[in-house]
This record gives C-alpha cells, sequence and structure tokens, in this order.
C-alpha cells in the first residue's frame, strides 16, 4: 500500500508548502498530495481553500488575487514546482481540483497542457500521476488527460456513478462500509483513501488491499504499518 503526503507532511509543516513536501520527502512518502487553484492571472498555485483566511493573518480569494500579490504574502507553492520536485525524487503526483470555481474547467486545462510540457521528464522519472476530483466533470474532463483518474466520494450512493479507474473514499466511509472496497477491487478499480492517520484505519486499509492512503504524517504511517 502506497502512503501518500497529504498536502505535503502536512502535521509538521504548513499544509502545501515547499516545506511540507520536502518533509514528505525526508519522511519517506511514496509521492505527495496536493490541491490546486488558479490565481487571477491563471497560475496553478498548490491551495485547498480558496482563501489564505485559515493559513494567514490575512484573506485574499486565490482567484481574485495575482501570484506575485499571493507570493509577497503568504508565498504559495505553484503547481510546476512541485512537479519538478516529484520529478526530481521519483516521487508519484496526485493532485486534487478544487470545484466550483470561477474559471470552471480552466484548471484542468491547464495542468494538463503543464502534464504535456513535462510528459518527457514523467516518462523518464517513472513516476505516476494521478489526477482527481468530486466533481464529475472534472473528472470526465481529467479522463482525456491520458493520465489516470480518480472520482472522489463520501458517499456510496455517489461511487456508484464512478467514471474512473480509480475511486477515492473518505476513511469514514470505509469504515463504514469495509465490503465497499472489497466491491471496487472486484470491479477492476483501484482505491485511494484520505485522509489516514491513526494505526486502526492504516491497518483496515492495508487489510482490504486499499492501493494508497493520503496521509498527514506519512513518517508515523510508515512506522506504524511496519515499513520502517
Amino acid at each position: 500500500m502506497l502512503i501518500y503526503a497529504h498536502r505535503g507532511a502536512s502535521s509538521d509543516f504548513t499544509e502545501g508548502s515547499k516545506a511540507a513536501y520536502q518533509g514528505a520527502i525526508a519522511q519517506g512518502a511514496d509521492g505527495f498530495e496536493c490541491d490546486v487553484r488558479l490565481t487571477k492571472d491563471q497560475q496553478i498555485i498548490c491551495y485547498h481553500d480558496r482563501n489564505t483566511a485559515r493559513l494567514s493573518k490575512i484573506n485574499l480569494e486565490i482567484a481574485k488575487t495575482t501570484y506575485s500579490e499571493l507570493k509577497e504574502k503568504v508565498d504559495p507553492y505553484r503547481l510546476d514546482q512541485l512537479l519538478d520536485l516529484a520529478i526530481e525524487n521519483k516521487k508519484d503526483l496526485v493532485i486534487e481540483f478544487k470545484h466550483p470555481v470561477p474559471t470552471g474547467g480552466l484548471v484542468e486545462k491547464l495542468t494538463h497542457k503543464l502534464l504535456a510540457e513535462k510528459s518527457k521528464e514523467i516518462t523518464k522519472s517513472k513516476i505516476t500521476v494521478s489526477l482527481i476530483s468530486f466533481s464529475y466533470l472534472a473528472t470526465l474532463r481529467n479522463l482525456r488527460s491520458g493520465y489516470q483518474s480518480a472520482y472522489l466520494v463520501q458517499s456510496k450512493i455517489l461511487s456508484k456513478i464512478n467514471p474512473a479507474p480509480i475511486i477515492g473514499p473518505s476513511i469514514k466511509l470505509v469504515r463504514e462500509n469495509p465490503e465497499f472496497v472489497a466491491s471496487a477491487i472486484k470491479k477492476g478499480k483501484k482505491v485511494f483513501v484520505w485522509t489516514v492517520n491513526n494505526e486502526a484505519d492504516l491497518q483496515l486499509c492495508a487489510k482490504l488491499g486499499v492501493s494508497a492512503v493520503m496521509s498527514d504524517n506519512p513518517a508515523l504511517a510508515r512506522k506504524l504499518l511496519g515499513y520502517s
């Protein structure tokens, strides 16, 4: 079972930051997970929230602020920088697209373009890039990218319309419905579970045959699973 650093090693560093992803490398993560959003000038940055209020002392809406303004105030990590870090260190990359957003599917379009520009380096490094979203339409757009795609779900009902080769249930859904994983695997689906941080949940996912988990603390996850 692969362990992907959820927004980097976010239990020890500011989530989505360069330090968090460098920390994930040090902690032995198999890959990185990030959320992406577009700035006002269409730069792709690694940021979960639609504004900066939770992680800083100022409140700037990502979609209405230029990258240079954001860099001056909160210094967000760009997706191209994270992709280079993943390639250099041979770490898989899981990219989550947040919706709804003012620019609709543009964030997927620009991300697909970036991946196309870096395709040779990605292939040479042998890393796996996965594109994920709670949005059904975004999932359909990602399926056309050539990279593996996952549909994120929090309910069994939504899982029934999953068009992607990967299903991404919450750990709560897996706890309450462990048979869900076996059913998905039987249908030929990979299962990526989020966000998994304690021993019982990690052991459950490993026992069920989950392909990958997103964890805030890759080092602890590895230790609890006996990987290190």
